[in-house]
Order: C-alpha cells, then structure tokens, then sequence
C-alpha cells in the first residue's frame, strides 16, 4: 500500500498552511507593515488567522495583504497583568475582517468609530498589531 510523504501532503495543505508555515520569511523593508488576511475563495468572506471559513466552513483560503486602515469597534481600559494600564481595541479593517490590537494614544481619548491606520505589525512585548489615531478627535467633555 502506498502512503505519500509527510512533505507531500504539508505541501498542498492549501493557502491556510502557508499562512501559519513558521519557516515563511516576513517581509522587510519600508513597506512591511502590513497584516496578512484570508479570504474564502467560495464566498468571499475575510477572516483573520482561521482554518475555516466562519460563513461556509470552506478550507480553500487565499492569503491577501491589507491596507492597514480601520475603524475601531469597541476599546476597553485593561488594568490586570502590566505595570501601567493599556487599551485593547477591537479594530474592524476595511477589508472586512476584525482582529485584537492595541491603539496608541490616551487611553480615555479612544472611541468606537475612530479611524485608525497600522503603526507597526507586532507589540514586542504582547505581539499584537498596534494602530495610530488617523484624525485626532476633537470631542466635547462629556
């Protein structure tokens, strides 16, 4: 009976795998700031690090780059676990797709609805992607 390599199969896996591949070299250079994501290539849908598509559990994924501009969704205060404290904001990307990051900033100055754009891939210490304020806000005490 014939079984094929360990290699062989690793090999077509399908997009996902090379996604997650830790021997995948990261880009360098001034524009590698930027997020990889999938997209399902039945319907469409992006996603952020799955296997599986959330909409049509298909496992044809293609990796696709974004642009790094997004909304954020809801930002809260963390206080537990770290010497100082520091937001963690859902952000949604233009794409489609929502990940966890970190926005820099003051921590009370941070809203639904602000626009953000990519800073940096990876926090060094909590390796989430950090993001900048695009337009300051201008809000009212309330």
């Amino acid at each position: 009976m014939y079984h094929p390599s360990a290699s062989i199969a690793r090999q077509s896996a399908g997009a996902a795998a090379g996604l997650l591949d830790p021997r995948r070299p990261e880009p360098r250079g001034p524009g590698s700031e930027t997020i990889l994501f999938q997209r399902c290539t039945w319907c469409g849908t992006a996603m952020y690090h799955r296997l599986l598509c959330p909409v049509c559990q298909g496992s044809d994924l293609r990796t696709e780059r974004s642009e790094g501009i997004g909304t954020v969704r809801h930002s809260t205060v963390v206080h537990r676990n770290t010497p100082a404290a520091r937001n963690v904001s859902l952000i949604e990307m233009a794409e489609g797709f929502v990940l966890r990051g970190r926005v820099m900033g003051p921590l009370i100055g941070i809203h639904s609805g602000d626009r953000v754009r990519l800073s940096t891939v990876k926090d060094p210490v909590r390796g989430e992607p950090v993001f900048q304020l695009i337009d300051e806000p201008y809000r009212a005490w309330s």
